[in-house]
């Protein structure tokens, strides 16, 4: 499935201009640079009058304290800040070096840090790093709602979203194509005999997780198979949750022969509950896992490129910082199905 790139209807802006200071900031108010400086480090010797005009020339420019004052010194090293979603999936792992190697081919640093899938978390990380003056940010959503970020993009802060997309603001976001990778999954257990087959996927308020669903779903109405409730599961990648959900799939009134899985951390789960079966079960999962090849039957995968996903993301940072991109543009990565065994298997039962 070729790389699709859908363009924004909204006029091209430039949002990525230069960052206001103090210096203008004290232009607007009509105070010194000392003024300023002591209004934004809450130091006294400031009449009311005067501050309020300082403050709302700050918050007309959008301007934000440097909390790293080597970054103002001429010949700064530039930064960019990287927000993941759990620095212990192994799929950051390749997108994360991939950013990193980008940043450094343009001599910049890497800070990054987790939001352990927590919308407030992620925003706090996000400000932090805006607040100690990185050039961009690279993220990995955790919430919907990323209005809280418009400020700093009007102050120059280039972004760019990564794996899901940003929610309620136009920005570039660069994603595998998780509907497309779904359907090809599935759809390829159908080809190989299986109606009943089971999807066990994260939580529903995750974008990926909602698009894999939808190509599941996709793959059986194209088949002409209904799909029964019990067949779905969605919620925590917690193995507990996940072997529950399984079993519950194995056992039923109307038992799955092939299993579909959301991610790696669903994938792994569900190998183990499968080796435990007498009869065999086939197996597809989205994302590929370490040492899929060696298991019998390998586990056949719906693989994303998390390396492609990093760089790409990390490439069109930096054509932003450089101002040859304006527009904000959603890309999609092609996925890959790789055939080891597992999701060939017959249905049995």
């Amino acid at each position: 499935m070729p790389e699709t790139i859908r363009r924004s209807d909204r006029a091209p802006e430039n949002r990525y201009g230069n960052r206001p200071t103090m210096k203008d900031v004290a232009a607007r108010a009509g105070v010194g640079l000392k003024t300023v400086s002591r209004v934004v480090n809450g130091e006294p010797g400031v009449t009311p009058e005067t501050e309020r005009r300082v403050q709302e020339a700050i918050d007309a420019l959008g301007f934000r304290r440097n909390d790293s004052a080597r970054v103002l010194r001429k010949g700064r090293t530039a930064s960019i800040g990287l927000v993941l979603e759990d620095l212990a999936d192994p799929f950051y792992g390749p997108l994360s070096r991939a950013v990193e190697e980008v940043a450094r081919a343009h001599g910049a640093l890497l800070i990054n840090g987790s939001s352990a899938e927590d919308p407030d978390r992620e925003q706090e990380l996000a400000l932090a790093l805006c607040a100690r003056r990185v050039d961009g940010l690279v993220i990995i959503p955790a919430g919907d709602d990323h209005r809280y970020l418009e400020p700093e993009l009007k102050a120059g802060v280039a972004t760019v979203f990564v794996d899901r997309p940003a929610g309620k603001i136009d920005a570039d976001c660069v994603l595998a194509d998780n509907h497309g990778g779904a359907r090809d999954g599935v759809a390829h257990l159908i080809a190989h005999g299986h109606r009943r087959i089971g999807f066990i996927g994260d939580m529903p308020r995750i974008h990926t997780a909602a698009e894999r669903l939808r190509g599941y779903r996709a793959a059986m109405e194209d088949a002409g198979i209904p799909v029964e409730d019990s067949w779905m599961s969605l919620g925590v990648t917690d193995p507990e949750r996940v072997r529950r959900a399984a079993e519950e799939m194995l056992t039923g009134p109307s038992p799955v022969t092939a299993i579909f899985t959301g991610n790696n951390r669903v994938t792994v789960t569900v190998i183990r509950v499968l080796a435990e079966q007498t009869r065999p079960v086939a197996l597809v999962g989205f994302d590929d896992i370490e040492l899929a090849d060696l298991l019998q039957p390998g586990v056949t995968v719906v693989a994303q490129d998390a390396a492609s996903l990093g760089r790409t993301a990390a490439e069109r940072l930096f054509r932003q910082l450089d101002g040859t991109l304006v527009t904000p543009e959603r890309i999609e990565l092609p996925t890959r199905l790789i055939t080891r065994g597992s999701g060939e298997l017959a249905p049995r039962g």
